[in-house]
């Protein structure tokens, strides 16, 4: 698709930097460029032309000393200028010319002509121009994808590899307990071969025998290997204006994982990470989401630092100090287990919740709110931690959104949006991805349950007949369903327990409060109501998440996007018209309606029962079950396509936005931010320098 049109936001950071010491400050600097640093990574897993465009697009800008109407000529007209610099800060934003959110290709709204007329300007944008020129422009592949006609990956460089082949490899690399988060594959011959491995360190290590003896995997060090030495120099340099011992020690940890490409010392500084508690600048570094590998199990590379915002913070405590309650009052909490049942944990260990401002944020997506580590058994034998992005969060109450409510309660709507998706992004994180409890044997007879008595799996009124064996994990056994079934598993959390009137007035929504906590079911003339206010999200969500699906090969684009359809498809088949969409085809409109009487009679138990579900297949590894029961679910059909259409029609202008900059002058750091334009993002990643 063709870029017209953006909504630019700054990420402001302004106030929190200045409150940071002055150590603070280098320590924040140093890890910033070492995010930044991680650009490059990014764009060399998303596409082959990606790196070389963004060279493109800094040579031009560097070509006419960010004055870009100087570039007008009689070929190329201010027109043709604006068009490219959207399609160059969407680049930007996006870190590569697939969208982040859905993964679909977006190409300038520019001829051939231009762009070779603008890579006349200097004999090195001759060159990168001659490398990408078909690239930029075509269309197919549409998205990202397994290797077709219509699709590429770059995890899977070289050429076409089968999903059979990914497979056979992934099942060979976890019998070898080899994790795949941070390599690539490629195929080097008939039945050969090679496991990228992103580290500074290069060469061949161990090779695999195929289980046929026809052929073997090569583990090959050395994949992004200049762009990690850029990223291990900043490290080391951020080293010496750490908080405390925590913080070298992780920083030991991240540097010796990307120098040798050896993930068990990632996994061992995510161990110490999540014992630094409230820091001043926290980060999130590494190989981290494995949403845009269409296996499921290789992960994109993301560097954030934040300044954390201690009042916000204060206020999350409170639910973290009471996530006990809450957690006993979800589907599959028992008596046993003091009353939170045998697929939770018996002790829910309180996490470090911040409210954090960003201020580098190096991915090809910019979340509201992150919980992590990923890796379940780290959370569940260290912890986990949870950010809510408040810069990130502000942003979503001031962006264009589909007109799918109705005229009557639109402006009800968007002005008190922000309250009811702020807590529902809360309750993801925390509850939503910081609850359960897996089933695992992780040695031979060796069990986190009895085994002689295992426990009755709700769904089947049985004992549990599967579990994760030793060497198994959730993204090996779940593979592509991995992500989005762990996303829908989190937004389901929150959904359900948004009309909990205890935990409402933890949030502040009380009698006396614009919008009230008592009653969120029933309509009352002059309260607005967080709860309906989130039903009615959850159609629209639902709808939009609609724009991600591919229709040319039937999948999905986001995560996201498929939980959110399927979220929306569950209250619609199974809430007995709690949620309905009316199509007016004619017109090109949808309008979600949602019944408020319904909310908690029907409404909460359909989304309770999908919950359920999805919980028990994560909690005993049961993928046969939960594919069966997702890709029913998660399935568009011929109404849906319809419906689909008109979401395309009335798709807002894509979210971009502008970071700002730190530098150092002397022993001094100072902070530069840019204006919310196209401009300022250009110059923005100009200036970086990556």
């Amino acid at each position: 698709m063709a870029v017209n049109e953006v909504q630019v936001f700054k990420l402001a950071v302004e106030d929190q930097f200045g409150r940071l010491a002055d150590r603070e400050k280098r320590y924040a600097h140093h890890m910033a460029r070492a995010s930044w640093a991680g650009a490059r990574i990014i764009f060399r897993q998303v596409s082959p032309e990606s790196f070389l465009i963004f060279d493109f697009i800094m040579e031009l800008h560097d070509t006419c000393s960010g004055d870009w109407e100087s570039l007008t000529c009689p070929w190329v007209t201010k027109e043709d200028i604006d068009n490219f610099k959207t399609y160059a800060a969407t680049f930007l934003s996006n870190v590569g010319n697939y969208y982040g959110s859905g993964d679909q290709k977006f190409i300038p709204q520019v001829e051939h002509t231009v762009l070779q007329k603008l890579s006349e300007r200097s004999p090195r944008l001759t060159n990168l121009y001659e490398r990408f020129s078909h690239e930029i422009l075509a269309v197919p592949p549409h998205s990202l994808g397994y290797s077709s006609n219509t699709a590429q990956t770059a995890y899977y460089p070289g050429g076409y590899l089968k999903e059979s082949d990914i497979t056979m490899v992934s099942k060979l690399l976890e019998q070898s307990h080899i994790h795949p988060e941070n390599s690539r594959l490629q195929k080097v011959g008939d039945n050969d071969y090679e496991v990228l491995l992103a580290s500074v360190e290069s060469g061949a290590q161990k090779r695999i025998a195929l289980p046929n003896g026809t052929g073997s995997v090569q583990i090959v060090q050395g994949d992004h290997s200049s762009d990690l030495q850029r990223v291990c120099h900043e490290l080391t340099e951020a080293a010496k204006y750490t908080a405390n011992d925590l913080q070298k020690q992780f920083l030991e940890k991240y540097i010796e994982s990307f120098q040798t490409g050896n993930l068990e010392a990632y996994r061992e500084s995510l161990r110490i990470w999540v014992k630094d508690k409230g820091p001043r600048v926290e980060n999130i570094f590494g190989f981290v989401e494995p949403y845009r590998d269409p296996h499921g199990i290789r992960a994109e590379f993301e560097g954030l630092v934040a300044i954390a915002d201690d009042e916000e913070t204060i206020l999350l405590a409170k639910l973290v100090e009471n996530s006990a309650t809450f957690i006993r009052r979800l589907p599959w909490a028992t008596a046993d287990n003091n009353g939170k049942g045998p697929f939770e944990k018996s002790l829910f260990e309180p996490p470090d919740f911040s409210s954090i401002h960003s201020l580098a944020y190096c991915s090809s997506i910019i979340f509201p709110g992150i919980n992590v580590p990923n890796y379940n058994d780290i959370r569940q034998e260290d912890g986990f931690k949870n950010v809510i992005i408040s810069n990130r969060m502000v942003t979503e109450s001031q962006a264009k959104q589909y007109p799918f409510i109705h005229a009557s309660e639109a402006e009800t709507f968007q002005k008190h949006k922000f309250p009811a998706y702020y807590w529902w992004v809360v309750l993801h994180e925390l509850l939503g991805h910081g609850t359960g409890q897996m089933m695992v044997e992780s040695a031979e007879g060796k069990f986190n349950f009895d085994i002689k008595n295992p426990p009755i799996n709700p769904l089947t009124n049985k004992p549990i007949s599967t579990w994760y064996k030793p060497g198994q994990t959730w993204t090996g056994e779940f593979g592509d369903l991995a992500t989005t079934v762990d996303e829908c598993r989190a937004e389901l959390v929150g959904a359900y327990l948004m009309d909990d009137v205890e935990l409402l007035e933890l949030f502040g929504f009380s009698e006396t409060s614009d919008i009230r906590a008592d009653d969120c079911y029933v309509n009352t003339r002059n309260s607005l109501k967080v709860t309906y206010n989130l039903y009615q999200q959850l159609g629209v969500d639902g709808l939009r998440g609609l724009s991600n699906f591919n229709v040319t090969n039937g999948k999905w684009g986001q995560a996201h996007s498929r939980a959110h359809f399927a979220m929306l498809k569950c209250l619609i088949r199974d809430g007995d018209g709690v949620v309905t969409i009316v199509h007016d085809e004619l017109g090109k409109d949808l309008t979600v309606h949602v019944d408020r009487s319904k909310i908690r009679t029907h409404g909460k138990a359909a989304l309770g029962k999908m919950l359920l579900h999805l919980h028990m297949f994560r909690c005993t590894a049961d993928a046969k079950g939960c594919r069966a029961y997702y890709e029913e679910l998660s399935r568009v059909e011929e109404e849906h396509l319809c419906w689909r259409e008109t979401v395309l029609l009335k798709k807002p202008p894509p979210m971009i936005f502008v970071h700002a900059n730190t530098f150092l002058d002397g022993d001094q750091v100072t902070l530069k931010e840019y204006e919310p334009t196209i401009d300022g993002v250009i110059q923005s990643w100009a200036e970086r320098d990556v």
